[in-house]
């Protein structure tokens, strides 16, 4: 592909979801949840509040909150996101562009990053001129670059990251910060996207969009009427004193570095058709999918044989009683209801036995008697529970009988079938979970495939890794070396660990698949519950 070969795309502005409520989420949550169609474009903000994170198109629907990708058995990630950098004058069509590309890449995870969610916080004099028009947020100046750049480096890494949410009815940062996720590909848009140097470093593809400046003010003049509340003379007046020279010396000149140059905006087939061409060219050259996992999957069975567990493990002592409850819930003839019973007083005690290892700082009460007792009490803030959805469910009744008022989250992980790859796809945390310990709740762990995932997720989110503590009623000898070498800081704990899996990855003797037995149902073939039986 040449430089300044002629192109066209649009752009969308960014992403990323908020925590979510779980109401309302069905037992059997499909691959690809239905969703409401994409509506026109209205916004008042950078970022649409009520905007769904996904692109649904005729074929598919799409991810554009993106996702934590993969990351292998010492914890860091295969790959980096390829970057498409959409820059053009005001309302020159970047987000038609962006949405036009994510379309046609037909890649399964995707993150859309505007420009417009990095606007400087003005103080009371720079309001008061944003207010009479007389403020030029097409300058350099007006953009914070520092917090830009570190955003879109850390996206890149495929790590997660908070984004601003810019009002532009009142030129201010809304209080509420929205969480993207790493992704396949980045599509970052937005004036002068191209004129920091910082950022063109990060940019894998740059795509200039070209449109007459006539047709530029008139869409301006239609966004900032009827989206941004604004009147004609002003617009004019921001129009011919900051956006037209700002322009002509910022923007226009940076089509220099632009790879392609995407004339008439979303309208040009064949421009749009090279780019989807060369980024499909620049992610083949990746190691393939199946290659990855197949030697992911290698390097998990074969890497720690014959090691001895890791001592960041605790395996909860198998009295009488406790190996009598392992019978009774292994053997296949169970029925149901005893298996919900005697499974759910093992993960009682698991709680219990869990709760030995939190830190605790002395301090004196005074009883009713009027004498003084030394006691313990948790050193820290909170405790907040976590499950991995759909079998860690089931452990939060335990915990919440142990742990009166705890806050509790869910991550829902499923398996994508191409690819094998472990992917997010639900997610819910409570606010400020960095400054808790964390009970991550699964009922079985084989490979540690999803108990990995879980943990980065946490980790994305700023929880400290020693204060990760990860309970499972059973886990295989390889999901506990996985989890303890990619991150050696966190606390297993479980009731048993079991030394084989076998080729489907079913830990060996084994419970069977808990979910199914536990819910009775049949498991949802793609969803990675437990990771026992997730397909690779």
């Amino acid at each position: 592909m040449t430089r300044n070969s002629r192109a066209q795309s649009s752009s969308n502005l960014s992403a990323g979801h908020e925590h979510d409520s779980l109401d309302g989420l069905p037992e059997h949550v499909p691959r690809c949840p239905l969703t409401p169609s994409l509506s026109p474009r209205k916004r008042t903000t950078s970022q649409s509040k009520t905007e769904p994170p996904l692109l649904r198109t005729s074929k598919r629907t799409i991810y554009t909150a993106g996702r934590p990708p993969w990351y292998n058995v010492t914890g860091t990630t295969f790959k980096e996101a390829f970057v498409i950098g959409l820059c053009g004058g005001s309302a020159s069509g970047k987000t038609t562009v962006a949405n036009k590309i994510i379309e046609a890449l037909d890649v399964p995870w995707v993150v859309l990053l505007s420009m417009d969610s990095f606007y400087k916080v003005l103080n009371k004099e720079e309001q008061e001129l944003a207010a009479k028009n007389e403020y030029n947020f097409d300058h350099p100046d007006a953009f914070d670059f520092e917090l830009l750049v570190t955003v879109l480096r850390k996206l890149k890494k495929g790590k997660s990251v908070k984004v601003p949410v810019y009002d532009f009815t009142s030129h201010s940062r809304r209080k509420e910060w929205k969480t993207v996720y790493g992704a396949n590909v980045v599509i970052f848009e937005g004036i002068l996207a191209f004129a920091n140097k910082e950022l063109l470093k990060l940019l894998d593809m740059k795509v200039f969009v070209d449109t007459d400046s006539d047709i530029r003010l008139i869409r301006r003049l239609k966004r900032d009427i009827s989206q941004r509340g604004r009147d004609i003379s002003g617009i004019i007046k921001q129009y011919n004193k900051f956006v037209k020279p700002a322009f002509e010396q910022y923007i226009e000149p940076t089509v220099q570095v632009a790879d392609i140059v995407v004339p008439r905006g979303g309208e040009n087939f064949v421009a749009l058709d090279l780019i989807v061409q060369h980024v499909h060219s620049q992610l083949e050259k990746n190691v393939t999918y199946e290659r990855l996992f197949v030697s992911h999957r290698s390097a998990l069975a074969s890497a720690h044989q014959g090691q001895p567990l890791p001592k960041t493990l605790s395996v909860m002592e198998s009295t009488p009683q406790v190996r009598g409850m392992h019978t009774i819930i292994r053997n296949k003839e169970t029925n149901r209801d005893e298996f919900i019973f005697y499974s759910k007083r093992l993960m009682r005690l698991l709680i219990e036995h869990a709760l030995s290892f939190l830190p605790l700082k002395p301090v004196s009460v005074e009883t009713p008697q009027g004498s003084v007792y030394e006691g313990k009490r948790l050193s820290g803030k909170r405790i907040t529970g976590v499950s991995i959805l759909r079998a860690g469910e089931t452990m939060e009744q335990a915990l919440m009988a142990v742990c009166k008022d705890i806050r509790l989250g869910k991550i829902l992980i499923q398996t994508n079938h191409d690819t094998g790859e472990p992917e997010l796809h639900y997610l819910r945390l409570p606010k400020d979970i960095s400054e808790d310990y964390v009970i991550l709740m699964d009922s079985t762990v084989s490979t540690g495939a999803a108990a990995l995932m879980a943990v980065r997720v946490l980790l994305d989110h700023d929880v400290a890794e020693d204060k990760i503590f990860l309970l499972s009623l059973l886990m295989a000898e390889m999901g506990v070396h996985s989890v303890a070498y990619a991150f050696p800081k966190v606390r297993i704990i479980t009731t048993a660990v079991d030394k084989e899996v076998n080729d489907q990855f079913h830990i060996i003797p084994g419970i069977g698949n808990f979910g199914d037995r536990y819910f009775g149902t049949d498991a949802p073939s793609d969803l990675c519950e437990s990771d026992e039986g997730m397909d690779f």
